[in-house]
C-alpha cells in the first residue's frame, strides 16, 4: 500500500452500490479524502451498515443534476472521480429506459462536463462494461471490438463509453473507461443477481430460481478485485500516454449461469438443491467473457482472487448479514 492516496481529494459517485461501498472503504483506509455524491439513503448499504457515511464528506444529488457535480467539485478541489453510479439492472432498463438513459448517459456526460467546466482534475475514471460490446460473435471480447449495444442497459454503456471518448479526444480530458464484467460479493442488495440469489436461497434451504436456461455465459468479477483494478489504473494515469483508453479488467474465465450456481452450492454443501429453471430471460446477451491481455500488458495488471476465494469470502458476508437481518423478533 503506497502513499499516493493520502490526503488526495476524490470525489466517488455509487457510494452507496456494491463496487462503490468497497471504493469507499480502500479509500478512506488508504487515507483519501473523500467526497460521495447520495441521491437515496440506502440503509442497508455497506455505506451506513459499516459507518462509512461517518467518515466522509457526503453531497445529497443524482448525476442528472449538472449544478450539484459542479458545486461539489469546485468545492472539495477535487483532483480523482470515480464514475461508478448507474442504473445497472438489465431488467429495470428493459422496463424503464428512459430513467435508464438519463441515469447512465446523461450521467456520465455531466460527470465529464463538470470536470470540464471546473477544471483542476487530474484523472476521471469512467464505469463502463462489458454489456458496452453488445452481442459480437468472436470472444472473448477484446478493447478493439466495436460498440454496439442493442438493448436498452447496453446501449446506455455504449453511448456513455463514446462519450467519455469524446471528452479525451476532443477536450484533453484526461479520462480511462473500465470494461468490467459482473460484479459479486458481499454488500450486493439487488437479490435479482445471482451470486446474492443463491446464496440466500440456499441459507433457506430453497432452491434458487433461473430466469435463463442457465446455459448463458457470463464473466464474473469479486468486487475487491475490481477495487484494486481501478485503484492501479488511476495510479497508472500519472502516464499521460494511457489518457482516453479504455480497459477490460475479468479473471478471463468462461462459466455459465448454471456452473456458477452448482459452484456455490458445493462451497456451501447444498448441492441437493437444484436451481429452477424457468428459460424466460429477454432482451439479453447470451454469451460473453473478456480479455484483460491489454491491462496485463499496459498497466501490468492481475486479478488478486480466484473465483473460488471470491465465492467463499462472498458466501461468509451474506452468512453474517442474513443471520442479523433475519433474527426472530422477541415478544
Amino acid at each position: 500500500m503506497t502513499n499516493f492516496w493520502r490526503d488526495r481529494s476524490v470525489f466517488l459517485t455509487g457510494c452507496t452500490g456494491l463496487l462503490g461501498g468497497w471504493m469507499v472503504t480502500e479509500l478512506v483506509q488508504r487515507g483519501a479524502k473523500v467526497t460521495g455524491l447520495v441521491r437515496d439513503s440506502v440503509p442497508q448499504s455497506r455505506l451506513y451498515t459499516d459507518n462509512w457515511s461517518d467518515k466522509i464528506n457526503i453531497v445529497r444529488g443524482c448525476v442528472e443534476d449538472l449544478p450539484t457535480i459542479e458545486r461539489a467539485i469546485a468545492e472539495y478541489q477535487v483532483d480523482t472521480v470515480f464514475h461508478l453510479g448507474a442504473q445497472t439492472l438489465v431488467g429495470v432498463a428493459n422496463q424503464n429506459p428512459l430513467g435508464t438513459f438519463e441515469a447512465n448517459i446523461k450521467g456520465t456526460w455531466n460527470i465529464l462536463e463538470a470536470c470540464r467546466q471546473v477544471g483542476g482534475v487530474s484523472r476521471i475514471l469512467i464505469a463502463s462494461s462489458d454489456k458496452a460490446y453488445g452481442d459480437q460473435e468472436i470472444l472473448p471480447y477484446n478493447e478493439t471490438a466495436p460498440l454496439q449495444g442493442q438493448h436498452p442497459y447496453d446501449v446506455s454503456k455504449s453511448c456513455a463509453d463514446l462519450i467519455s471518448r469524446t471528452y479525451y479526444v476532443s477536450y484533453g480530458l484526461p479520462v480511462c473507461v473500465t470494461r468490467c464484467g459482473n460484479f459479486y460479493g458481499g454488500g450486493d442488495l439487488n437479490f435479482n443477481r445471482i451470486v446474492p440469489d443463491t446464496i440466500r436461497s440456499a441459507l433457506r434451504e430453497q432452491p434458487v430460481t433461473l430466469r435463463s436456461d442457465g446455459s448463458y455465459i457470463r464473466d464474473y468479477f469479486y468486487v475487491k478485485d475490481g477495487v484494486l483494478a481501478y485503484l492501479h489504473l488511476a495510479e497508472q494515469m500519472e502516464r499521460k500516454e494511457i489518457w482516453g483508453e479504455a480497459f477490460n479488467f475479468s479473471n478471463e474465465l468462461q462459466i455459465t449461469v448454471l456452473e456458477l450456481v452448482q459452484k456455490i452450492l458445493a462451497v456451501m454443501n447444498k448441492n441437493y438443491l437444484q436451481p429452477v429453471i424457468l428459460n424466460q430471460a429477454k432482451n439479453e446477451i447470451k454469451h460473453q467473457y473478456l480479455s484483460a491481455k491489454k491491462a496485463r500488458k499496459m498497466l501490468s495488471w492481475q486479478p488478486q482472487y480466484s473465483l473460488e476465494s471470491g465465492l467463499k469470502e462472498t458466501i461468509d458476508w451474506y452468512q453474517k448479514f442474513l443471520h442479523t437481518q433475519e433474527k426472530p423478533i422477541k415478544s
